[in-house]
């Protein structure tokens, strides 16, 4: 996995860690529009996909983690299917840059058996990792339950 290709520009809608500890699963979510963005501070592109999440209509919060294997722990992201950062709404974790319109039915079908979605890594191309040049590599959006059953998700 090439996580790489992260740069280090911090946004002005981070937000840092005040007391070190994750909220309760859910916690955080009580809106259905309502998303907690974890991110490594050193990252940039999660800034540019959390943006992509505000134009689609959410209200977004980015909260700095220097501690994302602990996060992506907290919310069972498979370590497989690891990103740069860890969103979280309606109880579901949304892993790396995944599009919007696989979140909007995520929350829209409410799948009991799914705890999140994923696009492992971080392919050029995906929302928040476009490239000046256009270059696009293929990526899946994928669903996993707590379980560990790991299987595609359409939009």
């Amino acid at each position: 996995m090439a996580l790489a290709a992260c740069n280090s520009a911090s946004g002005p809608a981070a937000t840092s860690d005040k007391n070190g500890a994750a909220p309760a699963p859910g916690a955080e979510t009580s809106s259905p529009k309502r998303m907690l963005v974890y991110r490594d501070p050193e990252c940039g592109c999660c800034e540019a996909w959390a943006d992509i999440a505000r134009k689609a209509g959410y209200d977004v919060t980015v909260e700095n983690r220097a501690d994302m294997a602990a996060v992506k722990t907290r919310y069972g992201v498979p370590g497989q299917l690891a990103s740069c950062h860890t969103a979280v709404i309606g109880g579901y974790a949304i892993e790396g840059h995944v599009p919007m319109q696989h979140v909007a039915r995520l929350l829209h079908d409410k799948p009991r058996d799914i705890r999140g979605i994923a696009v492992p890594g971080m392919p050029r191309g995906s929302p928040g990792m476009e490239m000046p040049d256009g270059s696009v590599d293929a990526f899946e959006v994928m669903a996993f339950g707590s379980d560990g059953k790991v299987s595609e998700f359409r939009a």
